[in-house]
């Protein structure tokens, strides 16, 4: 039994080396050296730590109004705003702020003013319906809420009930709800001078400055805790060093249409754009036209999309009509760009390099970029998402055993550095499942690395829907789905859609003698959620396919879909 035992233990322990050795040898960077990365910074410290080579340089232009700010103005203002917040609003240090805006100059501001007080902004959607926000305003604990006068009745029960300021940023129309019922955002920044009345914050590199909202792997939205250490830190990856992985300068103008409620917008624009020094335009929403005519009048040169946008501009008929000659980069992230629509984009910009990025909010969010946008580029492969960032550290995982894979080989792609979240707000539980004890955060995403360190998506571990870019996690509308007295059980799949990417799509069991129609089931669930959550087919089956564990068999009813067998 001894000389059993001490065999065993050989095993255990050259097993042990063998994982060691395989996580050393099969560890990826990046292609370009590490940098030094000033995360001990507060978040707006980092990004205005130029300020005197830039401060007279314009730093935002509102594409409606055209108004300009420059970045000594958008720095006073910004103060003055976090000033107003912590006076006025009684906002404290860790305490958090819902922006519930559309992109504009008052999110900006009020993202950075919160910062300055060691506030937390948590972003979301004003699209999404009443109950969708009270949610996240709850989960969250947000104090105030930022919004325009249209979403301002969405909130205005639950703020009522809960003694939470409502902020307004724009002038209420005569149809809208009386003045006196709401602060308005201008009151609260002051005159000059108040940029100086800040609280003392202590701000530490592990405090929590930004609070997006995401499903992770799978499940319900869980707020995701990105420090100021993890957004510096993300940021310097793309934008610092001699050789910059994404080479933006103070001569660029960068547009900025993607809603910086979501993290990518948020992180790759605005902070970046920052750091650097340019001018960044401001859309509130996507019009195909509009984009145009402001490419055109501010000579964009930067312009980050997604792929619908992408795919916007590559069939639209009147591109010959405007100038846009003066894109140097197209940046598409969100959501997987294929080689055809890469194509067609060339063939409309020709000036511009096109390639793509990766990312995952929870990763802080980037996780690798393409060497196109670098200050000295290197080629890339078509449908590659570019080389992991620097200063991180990349794995290939097989699913089943754990053990890290060699290029070339598939598995879940893994992350590790300083970018990455502090974990979800009060829930440790599935921060453990996505974060591992040796710091690796867990994507849910499937990929390998080629023999250029290139990084190629092929499939997802996790369950999520992306339509347009956005989540969307079918638990959340299997719950309602199930709720709903005439339904006996529900599964929720992506299928396939070239303008969305993906949308989502519904098996639904009927309870007992129920006649519940696909249009009842529709309407049923566009009531309860926001435009890209709703259900675009209803197919009606017999049951769902689950393992003996009750989980459902989303792949098997991914492969009906392909299949064309929906019953």
């Amino acid at each position: 039994m001894g000389s059993e035992q001490v065999s065993n233990n050989h095993i255990d322990e050259r097993h042990e080396v063998d994982k060691v050795v395989e996580r050393k040898e099969f560890v990826f960077r990046s292609k370009l050296p590490d940098i030094y990365i000033p995360n001990h910074l507060p978040l707006h410290q980092y990004c205005f730590e130029n300020l005197r080579e830039h401060g007279s340089r314009p730093c935002l232009i509102d594409g409606p109004t055209g108004r300009e700010w420059t970045y000594e103005e958008v720095e006073q203002t910004a103060r003055r705003v976090g000033a107003g917040f912590h006076h006025k609003l009684g906002l404290q240090k860790g305490q958090v702020i819902m922006l519930l805006l559309q992109n504009s100059p008052e999110f900006i501001f009020s993202f950075l003013g919160a910062s300055f007080i060691g506030a937390v902004s948590t972003t979301a959607n004003p699209f999404c319906t009443s109950a969708e926000i009270e949610k996240q305003a709850r989960a969250s604990g947000a104090r105030a809420i930022l919004t325009q006068s249209a979403f301002a009745d969405k909130v205005k029960s639950y703020c009522e009930e809960n003694n939470i300021h409502i902020i307004i940023v724009d002038a209420i129309s005569p149809d809208g709800p009386h003045p006196n019922e709401y602060k308005h955002f201008w009151d609260l920044v002051g005159t000059q001078g108040e940029e100086n009345n800040l609280p003392e914050a202590n701000i530490t590199p592990d405090d929590v400055v930004a609070l997006p909202y995401s499903s992770g792997t799978t499940g319900l939205p869980k707020g995701v805790m990105l420090t100021h250490k993890s957004l510096v830190t993300s940021v310097a990856q793309q934008v610092d060093g001699e050789n910059p992985n994404l080479y933006f300068n103070s001569e660029d103008v960068i547009l900025c249409v993607l809603p910086l409620f979501h993290i990518y917008s948020l992180n790759s624009v605005l902070l970046c754009a920052l750091r650097v020094g340019a001018a960044i335009l401001v859309m509130p929403k996507f019009d195909i036209y509009m984009l145009m005519e402001l490419v055109q009048k501010y000579k964009v040169t930067i312009a980050p999309f997604v792929p619908p946008i992408v795919l916007a501009i590559a069939k639209n008929p009147d591109m010959d009509k405007y100038d846009l000659s003066s894109v140097r980069v197209v940046l598409s992230g969100a959501a997987p760009m294929g080689k055809d629509l890469e194509d067609a984009v060339r063939a409309k910009l020709p000036n511009a390099k096109l390639g793509q990025g990766y990312g995952m909010t929870e990763a802080g969010p980037v996780l690798a970029m393409c060497l196109a946008f670098a200050k000295e580029p290197m080629d890339v492969k078509s449908g590659s998402c570019g080389t992991v960032v620097r200063n991180a550290e990349l794995k290939i995982v097989d699913p089943d055993t754990g053990l890290s894979l060699p290029r070339n080989q598939s598995g879940e792609i893994c992350i590790r550095g300083s970018q990455i979240m502090k974990g979800y707000l009060n829930d440790p539980e599935a921060t453990a499942n996505t974060i591992d004890k040796e710091g690796w955060l867990h994507t849910g995403d499937i990929g390998f690395v080629d023999d250029d360190d290139e990084i190629f998506i092929v499939d997802r571990l996790k369950e999520l829907i992306k339509y347009k870019g956005f989540q969307v996690a079918p638990a959340e509308l299997e719950g309602m789905l199930i709720n709903h007295p005439n339904i006996h059980d529900a599964a929720v799949v992506a299928m396939q859609d070239e303008a969305a990417g993906e949308v989502p799509v519904a098996f639904v069991v009927r309870s007992n003698g129920s006649q519940i129609s696909e249009d009842d089931v529709k309407q049923y669930i566009s009531k309860q959620v926001v435009f890209y959550k709703r259900i675009y087919r209803v197919f009606f089956v017999e049951s769902i396919p689950k393992l003996p564990s009750g989980k459902i068999l989303r792949k098997e009813l991914r492969a009906r879909l392909a299949n064309g067998i929906t019953k």
